[in-house]
């Protein structure tokens, strides 16, 4: 249960535990630098898997589960490494980045559309992002902010497709 992630100490974290892989997504959350981006790139594949096989009600029924699961794994997680909004934490990018790509089309183009939105608002943090990220406590905060830079990207890619960008 010791190991090192980049200045964060990992000595708390049961790596036998499946709040532990639910929470960093398989492991991902633990590659330095930039967790988030790994995350997401994690849940990528996945992401185009779901919409090749069942299109957005396929994402949306994958984030009916994935959001209350991690909200469940992020809390734990929290808990057990002793770590306030812990950057190893990235299944909050996994269903960002769904929702991100709900209005997506099955191209290259579209999708990473989709992904380099959502990193954007999800660096960025404009309002209400920013506001969910710093006012909201816990497992809400840690999901939350991401849900909604899924939102505001979702929302992007679709202006973007009506101006004929992005297919």
């Amino acid at each position: 249960m010791i190991g090192i992630h980049g200045k964060e100490k990992t000595k708390f974290i049961d790596f036998k535990s499946p709040v532990t892989w639910i929470a960093t997504w398989g492991g991902s959350g633990f590659i330095k630098p930039a967790s988030g981006t790994w995350g997401t790139i994690a849940g990528l594949p996945f992401g185009i898997a779901l919409l090749y096989l069942g299109g957005p009600v396929a994402l949306l029924v994958a984030l009916a589960v994935v959001i209350p699961v991690g909200l469940w794994a992020s809390k734990h997680f929290e808990i057990m490494s002793r770590q306030k909004d812990s950057t190893m934490i990235v299944i909050d990018e996994v269903a960002g980045l769904w929702i991100a790509l709900l209005p997506a089309l099955l191209t290259p183009l579209s999708v990473l559309t989709a992904f380099l939105l959502f990193r954007f608002f999800d660096v960025v943090k404009p309002y209400p992002v920013s506001w969910i990220d710093k006012k909201m406590q816990g497992a809400l905060s840690i999901m939350g902010d991401d849900l909604m830079a899924g939102i505001y990207a979702a929302v992007i890619l679709i202006g973007l497709q009506y101006v004929g960008f992005g297919g």
